[in-house]
């Protein structure tokens, strides 16, 4: 393995004030590793070259500017400009703890990955609905956690906005396909089956703002469902009966709240069991009332936009064979070059 030398790559979309807290959290990284830091705007109207030029005294910052074609293009072109030999891939909405670098270099000096993922984290600073969110998003009760860094799995698939990618495998993969969401776990199972390893580090965590409101929130759940049959598509290996259980969850729902109104209590008593269960966790874990109640609102959003999704796009691919571009347009970016 050859020294390491880190190039943090960021797509940002207007999003000057979200590209200016990063840039303010890597100042504060500890150690005295070297960085460079690749801004790439994708053809943004609101630009941030006035925020990276604010930092550029302190921080080795590159900054180009491109047409649009989405986070996926972005973070290729900026692999392709960049100076290292490994890259860390993150959202312009992420802010670093301070050991972030030390962590992911300590990581790969021990144990060498071509491709890892980290999990994300809700700082204090969050809003209330930041934090349910972020509840709904990594916590084991609703999707086992990984996202929260409670992954063992050595074929984990890392999400991009904390991932790791090896000069070496981005060649070899080419880098990011067009479809988003779902571009990242697209190049994670690519890369398994290339032969490359790809694993959480758990304590490479970033804190994932994610401004948002419930009406997004929907919308880009109910992406990530449409998205996943397409990839059980493309890579058939990858299946798993997990893909269903928000789907499964709903329809479990619906069906109890049936069976109460005909006199059968239990089915949704299992489901309220969860639901307490679920606000338990959440109060626990974040001390907050509101929280914990908001979070119950961010696991049905969940659930429901997922699975709704999952179910529309599973009929149309599976059942119907249809073709993705075609069926779900707005799912695939088209102009790159």
């Amino acid at each position: 393995m050859s020294t390491l030398q880190f190039s943090f790559i960021i797509p940002v979309y207007n999003r000057p004030d979200e590209v200016e807290e990063l840039l303010c959290s890597f100042k504060n990284l500890e150690g005295t590793i070297p960085f460079e830091i690749v801004i790439v705007e994708d053809g943004s109207s609101i630009d941030c070259k006035h925020i990276v030029n604010a930092f550029s005294q302190d921080l080795d910052i590159s900054y180009y500017f491109k047409d649009n074609s989405g986070p996926g293009d972005s973070r290729n072109f900026g692999m392709q400009n960049a100076k290292g030999n490994y890259f860390i891939i993150l959202d312009s909405d992420c802010l670093l703890p301070p050991h972030y670098l030390e962590t992911v270099q300590s990581y790969l000096t021990l144990n060498y990955i071509d491709c890892f993922g980290g999990p994300d984290a809700a700082h204090q600073s969050f809003t209330n609905l930041q934090k349910a969110i972020n509840f709904a998003m990594t916590s084991f009760i609703t999707t086992g956690g990984i996202r929260g860094g409670n992954s063992s799995d050595e074929k984990f698939q890392p999400r991009s906005f904390n991932m790791g990618l090896s000069k070496r495998a981005f060649i070899d993969s080419k880098g990011f396909g067009l479809i988003h969401p779902g571009e990242d776990p697209d190049l994670s199972i690519r890369l398994n089956n290339l032969g490359y390893q790809t694993v959480l580090i758990n304590a490479a965590f970033v804190f994932h703002k994610r401004r948002i409101s419930w009406k997004k929130f929907y919308q880009q759940v109910h992406k990530f469902g449409m998205v996943r049959p397409i990839l059980n598509k493309w890579h058939p290996k990858t299946k798993r009966v997990t893909y269903w259980f928000p789907t499964l969850f709903c329809l479990g729902l619906i069906t109890a709240s049936v069976s109460f109104l005909l006199g059968f209590k239990l089915p949704l008593a299992v489901y309220g069991v969860y639901i307490l269960s679920a606000f338990v966790l959440a109060l626990t874990s974040t001390m907050n009332l509101s929280v914990a109640f908001q979070a119950i609102l961010a696991i049905f959003i969940q659930f429901f936009g997922y699975g709704y999704g999952f179910l529309k796009s599973t009929f149309a691919i599976e059942l119907l064979n249809k073709d993705p571009k075609k069926r779900f347009p707005k799912l695939f970016f088209k102009n790159v070059k």
